[in-house]
């Protein structure tokens, strides 16, 4: 009998767009890994009388407005989208799975108060709920992570919650149940192992989002703050010179746009290939 990962590999690569993101954010993370060996300059060097100079064989994607080598500025930069992306989806699917739980597992009135907590949530515009909590707090890389977690894990939840109420009524469970077995122990334990495939393409689809509101919140002047680079940053400084040095907004702006959609293919690609009423569409 076919092994469950092997029936997963050989649905999943069959959609090449999702292998073609994979490989994509392969790359990414080798070249934010390697940052400090590719980058031909130091990031944070300025010298004014190189700059607004266009992509060359020195500065193979130009110069900024202080004469910084954007290409380098471009690898450590990033580390920074995918640091967010990653650290905040963590936070975010940490709680989502112990609120789904909770309320997928002892249904009732506890399900109803939980659910209705989320949906309050879920009526708050997202990013603008961010913004204003960053604008507060005051901008930096660990409040934009741990604002970004704690503010999108609302649709973790309702997946967790459907799959809890679902796997609930199993034999197996109603087993532990009967042999005293403790609540603790058959959610992590017995139930959610067998819940996590949804999760898995939920938090492939949020780390995208987390790189387009990081993105966001830089270009606004809410994230990371100069002279740290990320993508958003860069993007946000050549705005003013958009028509006399293209490279400044083209570069970062093609950078978060093959991050992200990236990511979207990939999780697409997840999800086709683990839910079988979607294997037979290829």
């Amino acid at each position: 009998m076919e092994s469950q990962v092997k029936t997963f590999w050989r649905y999943f690569k069959r959609n090449r767009l999702a292998v073609g993101g994979m490989a994509m954010i392969l790359v990414t993370f080798l070249i934010a890994g390697f940052a400090s060996v590719l980058a031909p300059n130091d990031p944070g060097k300025t010298e004014v009388s190189l700059k607004l100079k266009p992509p060359s064989f020195e500065h193979y994607l130009g110069t900024d407005q202080l004469g910084r080598d954007v290409f380098s500025r471009m690898l450590y930069g990033s580390r920074v989208s995918l640091s967010v992306g990653f650290v905040a989806v963590a936070i975010s699917i940490l709680i989502g799975i112990l609120v789904g739980a909770v309320a997928g597992y002892y249904a009732g009135w506890v399900d109803s108060f939980v659910m209705r907590f989320v949906d309050i949530m879920l009526c708050f515009p997202s990013f603008f709920l961010i913004l204003t909590v960053v604008a507060l707090l005051g901008p930096s890389l660990f409040k934009v992570m741990v604002v970004i977690g704690i503010t999108s894990w609302m649709g973790t939840s309702r997946f967790v919650r459907a799959e809890f109420l679902s796997l609930r009524e199993r034999d197996y469970v109603q087993a532990a149940k009967a042999l005293g077995v403790k609540d603790s122990r058959i959610i992590f334990r017995h139930i959610l192992p067998n819940a996590l495939a949804p999760v898995f393409v939920t938090a492939t689809l949020d780390v995208a989002t987390a790189i387009l509101v990081e993105a966001g919140l830089s270009f606004l002047g809410f994230g990371v703050q100069p002279p740290a680079p990320s993508w958003g940053n860069i993007l946000t400084e050549g705005r003013t010179y958009i028509f006399d040095a293209w490279w400044l907004t083209i570069f970062p702006g093609l950078a978060i746009l093959i991050t992200v959609l990236s990511f979207n293919l990939l999780g697409e690609g997840l999800r086709d290939a683990l839910d079988p009423r979607l294997r037979g569409r290829r």
